[in-house]
This record gives structure tokens, sequence and C-alpha cells, in this order.
């Protein structure tokens, strides 16, 4: 053996130590059988007849748990292969030695693509939430709804081309070129979100809240408030208005009937469809116009921040622990990105809650 090359020996040392340090993968390959997607999988991608030879494709299990692994770090297809062969923590979470072969890059977004031409993503999300439901984590004591803003690559667009985008139009100047066209994201926007305005130094507030320009798209979700596990989800641009999705997140399977949310989701519209379906709404009421809080209601609010608040856990995990954001083009990809990520998330939150309930 080479001086300086890795035995058999060392790697086991290797993962050992990782394991004891806290590998969180090991965690999820431990608890979360992946053998529960293959059906689906199987279906989504079809393999072709193999008569004539070939290589032989990756198993559809070990594939998806690649996905996986790109959704948890946020990694692009190149640095998912790179850091499969590079990483120990990577090739045991995926049952691989030293020597076996790994998906290049072109064989992670062939495989993501065909997830993403059969619609195959919220399908795999319900199969693992049905899981999480007999495993004894139902969803109960009520919901939380909100939204976030996913970060997507900036575009560059004339002041013409963003009128045609928004009129739903190829611009004139992308037709004769479909390199650029392929390149061009028609789907995601532009929108604005308000933050409120930091104290001055000297103790005074401005009279005008923080305007942030963000451009991509929305991850909308619901959670339920028992295990905070994300129930339901959908994915849209960024400008989407959040209450015009409140129904379509509702998770029909909690036993909780209330209903929290911030003010984007109080309208009349959203209060009679709570009513209709026997939910109660929770949802911060909003300052009159040129009125103070009614002090009554600020104190109501504040009391449902306190449950709403959770919900920011999840999005604080997904932008920082797993970078969230997207790089591809268009809407359809983007829900594969977002959806994804929503799946490993709650992969990663059973790993906690395992471990919550296991020390009381």
């Amino acid at each position: 053996m080479a001086k300086g090359a890795a035995g058999f020996f060392d790697v086991d040392e290797g993962l050992a130590d990782l394991s004891a340090k806290g590998d969180d993968l090991e965690r999820v390959n431990a608890l979360v059988d992946f053998e529960i997607f293959r059906t689906p999988l199987e279906a989504a991608v079809p393999r072709g007849d193999r008569s004539k030879g070939g290589r032989p494709p990756f198993d559809h299990v070990f594939m998806f748990k690649v996905l996986i692994l790109q959704a948890m770090h946020s990694l692009s297809d190149e640095r998912c292969e790179y850091l499969i062969k590079d990483r120990l923590s990577f090739m045991r979470f995926l049952g691989l030695g030293l020597a076996d072969a790994v998906p290049d890059a072109n064989t992670i977004w062939t495989f993501r693509e065909a997830l993403k031409k059969a619609n195959a993503i919220d399908g795999l999300f319900r199969r693992f939430d049905e899981a999480l439901r007999a495993c004894g984590f139902l969803a109960m004591s009520g919901q939380i709804v909100d939204a976030t803003i996913v970060a997507a690559p900036k575009q560059r667009n004339t002041i013409e081309e963003k009128a045609a985008i928004k009129e739903g139009r190829i611009p004139e100047d992308w037709k004769g070129k479909p390199a650029k066209l392929a390149q061009k994201d028609r789907d995601a926007r532009w929108t604005v979100k308000y933050t409120k305005a930091k104290v001055r130094d000297d103790g005074s507030t401005p009279s005008v809240d923080l305007a942030i320009p963000a451009f991509g798209y929305k991850n909308h979700i619901s959670i339920d408030r028992a295990f905070g596990l994300i129930r339901e989800w959908t994915a849209t641009n960024a400008a989407a208005h959040d209450g015009a999705r409140l129904e379509d997140v509702l998770d029909r399977g909690n036993t909780g009937s209330d209903v929290w949310a911030d003010t984007a989701y109080r309208s009349e519209k959203n209060e009679a469809m709570l009513s209709r379906r026997r939910l109660v709404s929770r949802i911060h009421r909003k300052k009159p116009k040129g009125k103070p809080m009614p002090e009554r209601t600020r104190i109501a609010n504040a009391r449902k921040s306190k449950v709403r608040s959770a919900v920011e856990h999840v999005f604080a995990h997904q932008k920082g622990l797993m970078r969230l954001c997207v790089r591809t083009i268009g809407i359809a990809r983007a829900k594969v990105k977002i959806g994804l990520a929503n799946l490993a998330y709650n992969m990663r939150r059973l790993v906690w809650l395992r471990g919550k309930y296991a020390a009381a």
C-alpha cells in the first residue's frame, strides 16, 4: 500500500469518529425507510430496455437519496458529485465504498428532470407524510401557515423585455436565440419585502420601514402546531400574494381547528372560507388605516405571535443550515427544488423529534 493511502481500518475508524461526534446523515438513514419511495420512483422514472447492453443504471432509491443530499446542503449537481466522492459521511449515507461508482452531474440532473416531468415530488412528499403519521406523528393542535421568498439568479432584462414577460409573451429579441431563451427565467418575479426599521442610536424610529427587493419564488407551507412538521406546501413566483394561497396549503388531516397566520392572510374571503370549513381563525388583525392599533387587538396579536413564530424556525433552518435557493430555470424545476427541500426538512425534523422524545 502506498505511503499515506487510507486502508479499510482507517475508513472504519473515520466513520466511527463521525458517529461519535454525531452524524445527522447516519441518523436519517437509521430512522427513514427509503424503500417506501421505491414504487412511486420506479413509476416516475422508467428504465429503458437494456437488451442491447450498456452501463447498468443507478438504483432508483439510491438516486433519490442523492437528491435528498442535494436538498439538505443546497448543492449544485457538480458540487454534489464532488462531495459524494470526497466525504465519508456522504458515502455511508448512500451505501458506497471508496471504489464504487458515483453518479456524475448529468446523471443527477437527468433523474431530477424525470421526476419533474412525472410531477412526482408531491406524491413522494405525501408518501413520507403518511409514514410520519403511521409512526404516531399525527397533525394535531391546529396549523400555522406562512410563506418565504426563495432566491433565484437575478435576470438582467431591459424594460421592454420585462414588460413582455409580465404579459406572458416572449421578447422578440429572444425568439431567434434559443440558447439565450433557455437561460432566461420567465416564471420568477421581483417583489419587495418590508421589514421593520431599526431604532436609531438616539432612540427614535424612522418613519418608513425598510424595503428590500428580492427575485425568485415563494415557498408556501403549513406546519402542524404539535410537531412542527410541514404538512402541505406549494410554490409560486415571489410576487404571488400569500393570502390567495391559504386554502391551497391548509391541511385537511389536522385534528385541530385553529389556523394561525400573519396579516397577509386576513381577508373577508379567507375568513368566510375558514368559517365554511369550520376552522377557527387565529390570523393577525391589521392595524386600522390612519389610526393607532387598539390595545385589545395588540394584545391578541401578541398572543397569536407566540404560536405563529414556530413557522419562522422552519424557514430559518431551510435558509440557514440548508441554504435553500433555486439555481434552475422555470417554475416546474423550482417546485422540484422546493418540494425536495421541504421533504428533506421533515426528515431532519424527524431526527430531532425522535431525539427529543427518547430523552424524555
